[in-house]
């Protein structure tokens, strides 16, 4: 009776491990590879899958994900014979897991072999000037010798990044005296190039000053100008107007002489030959003149004038008065 006991419980253990071994469960972004007596069957994919137990065997689970793969410095020499350690990060995806199972021991390390020799490959037909400005053209030559060769091992290479590129430690010393006399030279342009453009601001503002006085001036010389126009124009008009005789001209030149002498720089004067006339007219006028009485002094009395004829007015009508 124990026996038979003993036999149920082996068969229900038995039965139990079957049972485990014929569901396999594989998580999304998964795959299996099955093997029937060591011989590749099929692949799992994600989800509730049925095997054979005892027979059919889970080899190797892959995760189909994009894996991100630091490599760690690698030295490379240029063309010009100078030694840099360059880091790269690899980005790459399992497409086909059979192919990674079973074209390649171990497709991490094909990698990073692969990447080490095609970087050297490829820097060393750079000197370190274009190495250092040419990372994008470095990541895409990368990037295309790393995707045809591990196609066939069902790997795809996504991206290939230059995480740094370290020259030797003189050529940084270099490197940093050339940076800092290029930032000189910027700011010394920039300075001069301020200075320059200060200097021209100031001319143009002077320029304007100089052209808004001339226009002030020319302006104000025109209006004084007019002015004058104007003044000499009353004037003649108001001559004109008073109608005057050659007695009055003549006095008016007879009050201009002691203006012409006046000043201690004038040697020698010009009297003009409109004061013979004007000395003529004076003295007809004085023959006009009555002699006053007195002692022997007379006041100068203008010849009398005809008066005109006066003209009577009519008498105004006066109103007749109220009776």
């Amino acid at each position: 009776m124990d026996a038979i006991i003993i036999v149920l419980i082996i068969l229900v253990v038995l039965v139990f491990i079957a049972l485990i071994k014929t569901i396999q469960v594989i998580p999304q972004a998964s795959a299996a590879i099955v093997e029937r007596f060591g011989r590749y069957t099929r692949t799992l994919n994600a989800g509730l899958n049925i095997v054979v137990p005892f027979i059919d065997t889970v080899r190797n689970r892959v995760d189909l994900r994009e894996q991100v793969v630091p490599f760690p410095p690698q030295p490379v020499i240029t063309q010009d014979n100078l030694v840099v350690n360059i880091d790269t990060v690899i980005y790459y995806q399992v497409t086909d897991a059979r192919a990674a199972t079973y074209e390649v021991a171990s497709y991490i390390q094909a990698i990073e072999q692969l990447t080490v020799t095609t970087l050297r490959n490829i820097i060393g037909g750079m000197d370190l000037e274009r190495t250092l400005t040419s990372r994008e053209e470095i990541n895409a030559a990368l990037r295309g010798v790393l995707d045809e060769a591990t196609g066939k091992w069902g790997i795809r290479v996504n991206r290939v990044e230059l995480k740094a590129i370290e020259p030797p430690t003189s050529i940084q010393d270099s490197m940093e005296k050339q940076m800092r006399a290029d930032r000189d030279k910027r700011a010394a342009i920039l300075q001069a190039e301020g200075v320059r453009q200060s200097a021209i601001l100031t001319a143009e503002g002077e320029k304007q000053s100089a052209i808004l006085r001339a226009e002030g001036e020319s302006r104000s010389a025109a209006l004084r100008a007019e002015g004058e126009a104007q003044a000499i124009r009353t004037v003649f008009e108001s001559i004109h107007a008073g109608d005057p005789d050659q007695k009055l001209l003549s006095y008016q030149y007879l009050q201009m002489l002691p203006k012409i002498a006046e000043g201690d720089a004038n040697k020698l004067w010009i009297v003009p030959s409109e004061i013979g006339d004007a000395l003529k007219g004076l003295g007809g006028a004085l023959d006009n003149f009555r002699p006053g009485d007195g002692n022997g002094g007379g006041a100068a009395v203008p010849a009398p004038r005809p008066s005109p004829p006066s003209v009577s007015k009519p008498p105004r009508e006066q109103p007749p008065l109220d009776s």
